[in-house]
This record gives C-alpha cells, structure tokens and sequence, in this order.
C-alpha cells in the first residue's frame, strides 16, 4: 500500500512539473534529468533542432542532469562570450575533462598563460612569408595529386568518395607544411591509413561525451565506447610520436651537415627549437598535444568545407556556371599578363589533360587567387551554411547577464552555434536558407562581415590563426578542381552530416566525375 502511495505522489508530482511547462518555449524537460531525453532522441540531428528552437528563441537553455547548456546564436550575445567578456568564458574544466583525451593541452583546449604562450608562437608561424611560400607550394603539389585521381577516375568511369580523398588530401598538406614530413595517403593507391581512421573515431566519442553522463563509468570500467577510444588514441600516438621523432632526428642531421638549405618552415620544427630551450616547460608530450591540435585544424576543418564546397557547387548549377566562368576569365587574362600560351588539351587524352591542369596550377600563387572574388565568396557561403566547427561551448567563470537579459550560472556552459547563426533570418534576412554567394560581393568585390555574425573562423582574442592559410588552400583545390571537372552525386547516395566536433558528412561524399571543355 505504500509503495502505491509513493507511486502515485510521485506520478502526480511529475505531472504537475510537466503541466507547468505547458506554456514554456524551448525543450522541455523531466525532472532529474533535464532536457537530456529530447537532446538524446535529437542527437543525431541534433544542429537542425537547435535550429528550429534559436530561429524562435535566439537563446536556447538546456538543462542536463549535471550541468546546463546555454546555445546562443545572436550576434550580440556572441560579442559579449567571445570579446566583451571574454575572460569570463574560457574553454573550462568541463570542456578540457571532455576533450583531454584527444587534443590534451593543446592550442583547442587550454585557457590562460598556456594558451597565450601557444598561440604567439603559431602567430609568429602564420605571419611569417617563408610559411606562406612554402604552404602555396605544398597545397599546389597535393590538389594536382588530386587532380590525377579524379582524371583517372573520370576515364575509367569510377565512382570516387570526394570527401575522403579531399581528408587525405588535408592530411598530407598539414603533414608537410604543420610537420615536415610526407605520409603518402593521397598516392595513386589510395593506402589505408590507420591514423585517420583512429582520429575520426576518436573524435566522435569525445563528442558524444557531451550528452553521455555515463562517460566516466565506462572509461572507469574500460567498456563500450570508451574502450573503442583508448585502442584508438593507442594509434593516433603512435603515429604522433613517430613524426615527432623523425622530425627531430631530421633537424639534428641538419645540424650535423651543417646544410642550411635543408632546413624546413615547418610549424613543428618551431615547437621543437623552442622546446630546446632550458626555460622551456615544453616535452613530447606538449609536441604530440600541438600536433593533433593542428591536424584537426588542418586537416577535418578544411576537407569538411571543401567537401560541403563541393556538393553546393553541383547542386546549384547557377553557381557551377559562374565559377567556371570566373577560372576561364582568370586564366586567359593570367596566362596573357605572365605572356605564356596556353596548351591545347584532349578531353579524349589523360596526358594532355593533366600538362593543362599543370600549367594552370602554376598561375594560382597567394596574390593571384586574391582576384578570384567569386571563388572566395562561394568558400565564404558555404562556411556561413555549413560552418566546419557547429558549434563552440565555453565554460562560465561567473554568473552573468547576457545582452539579451539570459542569466547564466558559474559551472555552466554557453554555446555559440555558428550553424544555427548562418540560418537565422534575424542575422542575415528572409533567404538565410539559400546558398547565395552573391551576398558576400558588392559591385564585384568581396565584402566581410561582422566576425560576430559569421563566426564560422571564431571571433575576439581566440580568432582562427589559420584563416588565411586555410582559405589558401581551399582556393587552391577547388580553383583546380571546378576549372576542369564537372561533378555529379552518385544516385540515392544520401547527404547528411555525421555528429562530432567537426560538421563531416556521415557516408562520405559519392560522385561521379566528369572533364570540363575548353
């Protein structure tokens, strides 16, 4: 009889709390428990229906059993978190617990003297031309690799997965310019490579550690998906140690030889020299953090956008006329104004193909993909739509009153979600939702806008270092690639993003590829 009474107060206790709620905007939520049931049933889509609550709302909080997330996607809002008070939204103890395992103290993850002294250094890297140069060499020689492929690929009609060839691609130009090493995945052969495979799926666990308040259970336990990570963060350091020692045997035999002209400008080299230092608090393990910091950075960031670049490209056939349109225009204006003929080339002949492609790539250098306005302005819509990093949590140091007139709770956290932000009408008008590249360019010429509006490159003191670097290379690829490829979705093949820190497609990219004409 008591376990009935006790049955039905606490049944009647969760209706009441329901019942409360009846008029409540934004998800609804259980006692205990929060919102944590509808975020979970909505994981999966989870960036569409944070989507449909912030289009309403502007500012969505979400209550889960051991902390509250807080999403916000108004630009004002956005200002406050990530400049105006900005000392009071580090990336915090909940988001570096979370994330430890895989970027540990790296650039991504630290606050405070550790982050600064991280980021000067990669400051000083990125400004310096030597890197620039030597990047603009890099990311050519890889999309002509690339550019091979897919020829091959159209010639004997095969279906390629674009978005892994273009992960292959990232992560041997970050290997090369970030490192100093070649690793060889984009090779004709398409080699497995365990390292990428280990990352990617270290890198959906650590994700869906955000919802799973169970996490630390099974990490104790070393069961379920948190054994599946220690066997892949096993891999990745492997892989991370090697480069780190092949790199510095690298620089003590150039030492040794006393050969200048070997020296590489490399990122991690920087890293090593400034670890040599007595002073200095850096060790292998601090290099093997930089390192993965940077490949996220340089190789999901830039594959995914270039990915999500293309499959807007070829379904906005207005869009592929235009671009084509602007390579063509640029070419002959290039080639008259370096006074180089053209070679003629057969869409029926690999060999003439390709010396084509060739001797375009050697037109695009860092100053002449400035003129490619449409370019930049079609990479720039696609990030504002599709943006490579969804969204961005940040710890809260203090309770705080947002410009909206949110409150938020020490302990907490406040998400900026730069997908959700790119589809709000009240950021950039009634067709938020299309793909229109025309909105960046005024009279021809591109126009930015407020970094707290188009956050897709984060804003305020911890603004990408790597956005000039990774527009570069995103230019670079898909100049040569639209120039002289048409590309077509495999049929039923589906499109839809796959959950984890970064905004990949879920079953890849499937296309068929076709040569562009003269």
């Amino acid at each position: 009889m008591g376990l009935l009474m006790l049955a039905c107060m606490v049944i009647s206790w969760i209706f009441v709390y329901r019942w409360n709620q009846r008029n409540k905007k934004g998800p609804k939520t259980w006692p205990l428990i929060g919102a944590a049931l509808e975020q979970l049933m909505n994981y999966d889509r989870m960036h569409d229906w944070l989507v449909e609550y912030l289009s309403e709302l502007r500012t969505v909080v979400v209550p889960m059993p051991f902390t509250t997330y807080t999403y916000i996607a108004d630009p004002a809002n956005v200002e406050h978190v990530l400049k105006t008070n900005f000392a009071n939204y580090p990336k915090g103890e909940t988001y570096h617990s979370y994330m430890e395992v895989l970027l540990g103290d790296g650039i991504f993850n630290v606050d405070g003297e550790l982050w600064k002294k991280q980021r000067k250094t990669a400051s000083f890297e990125f400004a310096s031309k030597n890197l620039r140069d030597f990047s603009t060499v890099v990311f050519r020689e890889y999309s002509l690799q690339l550019h091979s492929i897919l020829t091959q690929a159209s010639f004997q009609n095969q279906e390629v997965d674009m978005q892994d060839l273009l992960m292959r691609m990232t992560l041997d130009s970050i290997c090369k310019v970030g490192f100093g090493v070649e690793i060889g995945t984009l090779a004709p052969s398409l080699p497995d490579n365990s390292f990428a495979r280990a990352f990617d799926t270290a890198n959906i666990i650590v994700t869906v550690r955000f919802i799973d308040p169970l996490w630390k259970l099974k990490k104790f336990l070393n069961v379920g998906s948190e054994a599946l990570l220690e066997k892949s963060i096993k891999v990745i350091d492997e892989f991370t140690y090697n480069v780190i020692r092949r790199r510095k045997a690298e620089i003590k035999e150039t030492r040794e030889s006393c050969k200048t002209s070997k020296i590489k400008h490399d990122i991690l080299s920087r890293f090593i020299e400034l670890s040599e230092d007595p002073e200095s608090s850096l060790t292998d393990k601090s290099l093997r953090d930089i390192v993965l910091n940077f490949v996220i950075a340089g190789r999901d960031t830039t594959a995914t956008t270039l990915t999500w670049a293309i499959y807007m490209i070829m379904t906005n056939a207005h869009v592929a006329e235009k671009l084509y349109s602007e390579l063509k225009e640029f070419e002959e204006v290039q080639a008259r104004e370096e006074k180089i003929s053209l070679l003629p080339f057969d869409l029926k002949d690999p060999e003439s193909f390709n010396r084509r492609a060739v001797q375009f790539a050697s037109l695009l250098n860092y100053d002449s993909l400035g003129k490619l306005y449409y370019l930049h302005a079609v990479i720039t819509e696609t990030l504002r739509l599709y943006p490579a990093v969804p969204q961005d949590p940040k710890g809260i140091l203090e309770n705080d009153i947002l410009p909206d007139g949110t409150k938020v709770k020490a302990g907490g956290m406040v998400t900026y979600v730069p997908y959700s932000m790119g589809r709000m009408e009240y950021n950039w008008g009634p067709d938020a939702a299309l793909f229109r590249p025309e909105r960046w360019l005024k009279e021809g010429s591109f126009q930015n806008a407020s970094p707290f509006k188009f956050t897709a490159f984060q804003a305020g003191p911890r603004i990408c270092l790597g956005k000039d670097s990774a527009y570069l290379q995103m230019k670079m690829a898909l100049a040569i690639l639209c120039r002289f490829f048409k590309f077509s979705l495999v049929p039923n093949h589906p499109v839809k993003y796959r959950m984890m820190t970064i905004l990949s497609m879920e079953k890849g990219l499937k296309l068929k590829i076709a040569r562009q004409s003269c």
